[in-house]
């Protein structure tokens, strides 16, 4: 990469970290980091799985462990998915996600003179509806 495009990528990028979606991203990461609790719930999930993948190398399964461990692993799932803290980072992080792909995007429809297709006709004139 040559000198010009790399001063404009690191340019690029400030501009992008100065955006509100990354800003709440690096909230949301960093309490998400210090939930302790949520921290606990996840490396029970993960020592459950472990559990239940050693149990399946097993020639002869007990069933009964299998049944205790799945319902585990689900409450922890549910606990871990309905925690406020990892709603607001997955959303964040969603958030983030759809950023960057605008500005994918927009690099994209700079280079080609071309709209990427939004799967929305309204958006991009091309006649793909009629392709259908």
């Amino acid at each position: 990469m040559n000198k010009e495009t790399l001063n404009a990528c690191k340019e690029l990028a400030q501009l992008i970290a100065k955006d509100e979606r990354i800003i709440a991203l690096d909230a949301a990461k960093k309490l998400y980091e210090e939930d302790a609790e949520l921290k606990k719930l996840m490396t029970e999930y993960n020592v459950q799985q472990l559990a239940l993948t050693e149990e399946y190398k097993k020639d002869v399964h007990d069933e009964e462990f299998i049944n205790i461990i799945n319902k585990r692993i689900e409450e922890l799932y549910n606990m871990i998915s309905n925690s406020p803290v990892m709603i607001k980072y997955m959303e964040a992080q969603e958030e983030v996600n759809a950023f960057m792909n605008e500005v994918n995007s927009e690099i994209t429809f700079f280079l080609t003179g071309e709209r990427a297709c939004t799967h929305d006709c309204s958006s991009c004139h091309s006649g793909c509806a009629s392709k259908r």
